[in-house]
This record gives structure tokens, C-alpha cells and sequence, in this order.
């Protein structure tokens, strides 16, 4: 039996990596699946598990109040650096950019144990953009044995580095797969959480959130500027932010928001009610990776508030808008679909990131390797 390590530590590793751990799982005699939660984001990723039915074996409780990036990067090692000590691991698998995946890949690669990237290629060639992030993934791309890369651009990209072409496979996205996962019943509760909480969704829906480290300072004054001006143009609209903890966004939202009675300011969703977010929303507004990529799947017109982008097929397909944090961008794509009908400005373009069959590829092509 080979003993599989999933380490991951945020709510979008967690959503992009259960249903690999899902797929691996129905080989109990072939694989021993170990889940490992550094908790960069302890009580969203948790809650995300449960979501999934699935539950960490291991907490490692890495994040301490505002660490430096590098404070963080050595606790999360050392931590790992005891998990490989007191488990025998064949085989770690890491999804997407965050310091968590570094890490596991690094002490991975130290230990020469052979790393898994789901979520492999995706690139913006801007190291400071977004930050750090891009550094991250091209790092982890150098160690890991198998590229799982959700589209052929991904794939070119890691080719032009170098990275052997038999290392690298085309999968599509997980996140598509997340969705598939939510039951009618998940869904129908996050409805019934809407109603209590007294916000009306209907197809005059907003879903804005920022939160991007790239975004702090002036940036996130700009795209403020810009949503007050919608909020108070679109008054018949309700604006839904959840706003995240980190107080250089969440500070600045509050002061700017909280006045209007047509934004509702919430804490961070659970999973399934952001997916019921997106599903009903009219315009979405957001720096997030993750919603860039679920959108398409609703037909829901995507502004995204960042100057690169590393799912530029999106961008392609025309289902999203790179819009920076321009005022006079975000204001004028914004009037283009908040002045129509919901049902004149729902997108058909397929969604290029993938078709929900994602995992089930990875597991096959681990299968063939043990």
C-alpha cells in the first residue's frame, strides 16, 4: 500500500484537492491517503473538509499573528520537516500557489520523495503579480514529478521551461469538479442562510470580493471608489461582499460600505454559499483565481480587479474582463451589464477550465504509475 500526503492549508486548496482525495479513496486496498492542514486559513479550510465528508489527519496550526512571509515559510517546514520524520510518504500531492505548496514541495524534494502538482502551468510571467505567489508555483513546477495542468496553455508553458514533456498531463480543473460535489440539499441550505440573514437574491445580484495582497494600498482605494459609485447608481441592486479578515481590506470596506443599505457586508462564506452566490449573481466582481475559473460555469460575466492574470484562457473565451484596479475600467464594464436584463447578459461560452472529470484522469494516471 502506498501512503499518498495531501498537504494543503487554504479554503481553494482544499475545494481544488477534495475530490482527488475523494477519487483515491476508492482504492482503500492501494492507497493510504494522509491529509495534512498546515491551517494557513484554520478555520476555512476545517469547515471546507467537512463540506466534502473529508476530515484532517494532521493540524499542523502554522499561522501566528502577523508573521512575514518568511516567518511563515520557515514554520510551515519545520512543521512538515516532523510529519516526513514520523510517516513514510511515497508519493505528496500539492494543488495551486500558495506558501503551503512550496513548502510541501520543498520538503518533499529534500527528502526525494516525488511531488504531485495539481494545478501545474498556470503562469502571468509578472513575479510580482500576483505576489508571491507567481514565484511559488514556478518553483514547485521545478520538484514535482507529475504536472497536472488544467489546460494546454498551462502545458506550453511548462514545456517552454523545460519541464519534460512526460511529467506533464492535461487534466482540466478540479474546481469544476467541487461544483459537481455539492448536493441539491447543500445548495438548498445555503438558500434557507440567504433568507435568514435577510438578503434578497433575485437577478439583481452583485458578488464582489478582494482581497489579493497585490491590492492593499491605493489599489484597494480605487476599486472602493469605483463600487461606491455603483452602489449608489444601482440602488435597486443588492451587493454582496464577503470581506476577508486581512484588516487592510476589511478596515477600508467597512468605512467605505457599511453606510449603503443596498451592500451587505458578510464574514468569509462557507464554500457551498459562495457556489449559490455565483450561481444567482448578475456580475461578479473579483481578484480571486478560484472564481475566475467557476464562473463560466454559471454563465456569469466575470470583471476581474487584478493587472495579470494567470487564467488567461478565460480571458479568451471572453466570459472574463481584466480590468485591474481601474476606476474608469470597473465603472464602465460594470454599466455594461448592471444597465440590462440578468437573462440579456448570461454568457454560453463553454467553460475553458475544464468538465468535471478532472480527478478521476489524475487517479487514472497515478494508477498506471504504481
Amino acid at each position: 500500500m502506498k501512503n499518498i500526503l495531501f498537504v494543503f492549508g487554504t479554503r481553494p486548496e482544499v475545494i481544488k484537492l477534495a475530490p482527488v482525495m475523494l477519487e483515491l479513496k476508492k482504492y482503500p486496498q492501494k492507497y493510504n491517503v494522509i491529509i495534512c492542514n498546515t491551517e494557513q486559513q484554520k478555520e476555512l479550510s476545517n469547515q471546507t473538509l467537512t463540506y466534502f465528508g473529508l476530515k484532517a489527519d494532521l493540524n499542523l496550526d502554522c499561522m501566528r499573528p502577523d508573521q512575514s512571509l518568511l516567518e511563515v515559510q520557515t514554520r510551515i517546514l519545520t512543521a512538515l520537516d516532523n510529519v516526513f520524520d514520523t510517516h513514510k510518504i511515497d508519493a505528496t500531492i500539492v494543488q495551486g500557489d500558495t506558501m503551503t505548496v512550496l513548502c510541501g514541495a520543498l520538503a518533499s524534494f529534500y527528502r526525494k520523495i516525488p511531488v504531485y502538482h495539481v494545478e501545474a502551468g498556470l503562469r502571468s510571467y509578472d513575479i510580482y503579480e500576483p505576489f508571491p505567489e507567481e514565484v511559488m508555483r514556478q518553483m514547485t513546477s521545478r520538484v514535482a514529478e507529475l504536472n497536472f495542468a488544467p489546460t494546454e496553455k498551462n502545458k506550453q508553458a511548462l514545456l517552454k521551461e523545460n519541464i519534460a514533456g512526460d511529467k506533464i498531463f492535461v487534466v482540466g480543473n478540479t474546481v469544476i469538479d467541487a461544483l459537481f460535489c455539492l448536493s441539491d440539499a447543500t445548495l438548498n441550505n445555503a438558500k434557507k442562510y440567504f433568507e435568514d440573514c435577510g438578503i434578497k437574491i433575485d437577478d439583481k445580484l452583485v458578488l464582489i470580493t478582494a482581497h489579493r495582497r497585490e491590492n492593499h494600498g491605493e489599489r484597494i482605494d480605487r476599486i472602493l471608489d469605483a463600487i461606491e459609485y455603483l452602489v449608489q447608481k444601482y440602488k435597486d441592486h443588492t451587493f454582496v461582499i464577503p470581506v476577508h479578515p486581512n484588516p487592510n481590506v476589511k478596515n477600508k470596506i467597512y468605512s467605505r460600505l457599511e453606510k449603503y443599505e443596498n451592500v451587505k457586508l458578510l464574514k468569509p462564506l462557507d464554500y457551498p454559499y459562495l457556489v449559490y452566490l455565483m450561481k444567482n449573481a448578475k456580475l461578479i466582481l473579483t481578484d480571486s483565481g478560484g472564481i475566475q475559473e467557476e464562473a463560466p460555469s454559471f454563465g456569469c460575466p466575470t470583471l476581474v480587479m487584478r493587472y495579470e492574470t494567470e487564467r488567461q484562457e478565460g480571458i479568451d473565451a471572453g466570459v472574463s474582463i481584466l480590468v485591474g484596479a481601474d476606476y474608469d475600467k470597473i465603472v464602465s464594464h460594470s454599466d455594461a451589464v448592471l444597465s440590462k436584463n440578468r437573462s440579456e447578459t448570461r454568457l454560453k461560452a463553454q467553460n475553458p477550465y475544464g468538465d468535471g472529470t478532472s480527478a478521476k484522469k489524475i487517479v487514472e494516471i497515478i494508477n498506471q504509475i504504481y
